[in-house]
């Protein structure tokens, strides 16, 4: 997993747990919901200022978008 892939996963995790649909958080952050858009998707990179924005508007840390998701054991059967 890149690294826009692992902003991508936790920005639309994030967003859905605080319940604020794309537009709503494009809005209150400020920033072009397409690019939300494009965020969740891995298409394009997040700046420091996006990143901080965001943070700002769902109340967590910058930190929290780059961090890696947590891999599970395999089952052994």
């Amino acid at each position: 997993m890149d690294w826009r892939q692992v902003v991508a996963a936790n920005l639309r995790r994030i967003r859905r747990e605080r319940g604020f649909s794309q537009e709503t958080l494009a809005y209150e952050a400020d920033i072009n919901r397409g690019y939300i858009s494009k965020l969740e998707k891995g298409a394009t990179w997040a700046g420091l200022e996006i990143l901080v924005k965001l943070s700002a508007v769902l109340h967590v840390e910058p930190a929290d978008f780059l961090q890696r998701p947590i891999r599970k054991a395999a089952r052994k059967s």
